[in-house]
């Protein structure tokens, strides 16, 4: 083998090297987390800072990646070009284009970009240092290339330089947090806690309170003895008390309070005044967020609301616990009665309780049925048949079958809710 035939093999190995270099940093480059990276860099890491750098000019960094790949690749295949035109005539450019093909496409191209993808943030943290001398070397001519371009964007009427944001960066975490979930990088439960954390913010207190027909609330004006007894005897440690009528609340009574009350009087229940032992009720409007009625909470050093509407009616209550469990699910304790409104039957379908909320069927049954228009399942079907239905009577919403069960008496207390038979039309159909 004569020294230019060795010279010129030698040439074309290494360029191709070098086209491997570009396409593997190009995908490492671009596909590196800039959430690991970030935190790389705030450690200290000096090759994180570099790829940190390069990735705040994109396109340069893009012109100049492409502009080497270029380079390379066509004076390898010039040379081979060169070399069986030589050794085959005219018939050695089609011999040299399919040689070169194959091999830029194998070793330059699927190769290291293959190796790249499977380990971006290691590949993007060795190639840095020297990416960056390439662009640095390259960038007049790429920045007389982004020039032709910009010229080229403006003569056909597009606009270079406008990016578009197509995700918000929550809708772009929440997007993230569903493919890592679907991968089975994370399991279900974590998924609905990080999705729920960005829901605080959406949700309003009144699609997660006790309604006011569920609320334990006593009269003050009856003996206190009874008073004393029913607060003693109920799961919950804190109760409102009323006068007059049960939307007329005066306060809200502790069983801690009471206790230390009773302990001070010696247990002598008739001495004790149940509306200094109450708190201040805190009343809260019900189109208020998640996530301001949290802040609220922690600001006042308090666990406990009630929920008002616009004309000051009491609508319900709403705890710490309560927004708790929007993020964690249900909380237990050896007090709570578990009561959790859902059954599955052998049949595959669910007895489901009206006042089950919207948003825990879909959370824990992985379901999709819209929560806009009403907080609760029996208030959904209510919505959508626009009426009060009967026992019976049988509706096909959303991919799903709603059949009542039980209705008292203007309230819907049981439902059967299951996948809609093939042969039905996407509408209500009664029975």
């Amino acid at each position: 083998m004569d020294t230019a035939l060795l010279i010129s093999l030698i040439a074309i190995g290494v360029l191709l090297l070098f086209s491997g270099f570009f396409s593997g940093s190009e995908t490492a480059l671009t596909a590196a987390s800039r959430v690991r990276i970030a935190t790389l860099e705030r450690q200290g890491n000096r090759r994180a800072k570099i790829v940190a750098k390069l990735l705040l000019a994109r396109e340069r960094l893009i012109g100049a990646i492409l502009l080497g790949n270029n380079l390379v690749n066509i004076w390898a295949s010039a040379i081979a070009t060169g070399l069986l035109i030589g050794w085959f005539g005219d018939a050695g450019i089609a011999y040299a284009t399919i040689i070169m093909t194959t091999l830029i496409l194998v070793f330059a191209e699927v190769l290291p970009k293959t190796y790249a993808l499977r380990h971006p943030d290691r590949t993007a943290l060795r190639v840095a240092p020297l990416i960056r001398v390439v662009v640095i070397v390259f960038s007049p001519i790429v920045r007389l290339l982004q020039g032709i371009v910009g010229i080229t964007f403006r003569i056909f009427g597009a606009e270079k330089g406008v990016q578009g944001h197509f995700l918000s960066p929550e809708e772009e975490i929440r997007s993230t947090i569903q493919l890592h979930a679907e991968e089975g990088g994370i399991i279900k439960h974590e998924s609905d806690m990080l999705h729920s954390i960005f829901d605080l913010s959406d949700v309003e207190v009144s699609e997660i309170m006790v309604h006011r027909k569920s609320m334990m609330m006593l009269d003050v004006t009856q003996p206190t003895a009874n008073v004393v007894d029913e607060i003693l005897a109920s799961p919950f440690t804190r109760v409102p008390i009323w006068r007059d009528e049960p939307e007329n609340i005066v306060g809200i009574i502790h069983a801690k309070d009471l206790l230390r009350a009773l302990a001070e009087a010696k247990g002598n229940v008739d001495s004790l005044d149940l509306a200094g032992i109450a708190m201040e009720p805190w009343f809260v409007p019900e189109s208020t967020r998640l996530v301001e009625q949290l802040t609220a909470f922690r600001a006042r050093h308090s666990h406990f609301a009630l929920v008002v509407d616009e004309y000051g009616a009491l609508m319900g209550l709403v705890t710490l616990e309560d927004i708790l469990e929007e993020i964690v699910g249900p909380i237990s304790d050896e007090y709570d009665i578990t009561a959790h409104g859902v059954r599955q039957t052998a049949a595959g379908d669910y007895i489901v309780e009206g006042g089950v909320t919207i948003r825990d069927l879909n959370r824990d049954l992985g379901w999709e049925l819209p929560d806009e228009e009403a907080s609760t399942v029996a208030g959904l079907v209510i919505h959508e048949a626009q009426t009060i239905p009967d026992v019976g009577q049988v509706f096909q919403y959303f991919g799903h079958r709603f059949e009542i069960l039980r209705r008292q008496p203007n309230q819907i207390n049981l439902l059967r809710i299951g996948a809609p038979e093939a042969d039905k039309e996407p509408e209500a159909v009664t029975s």
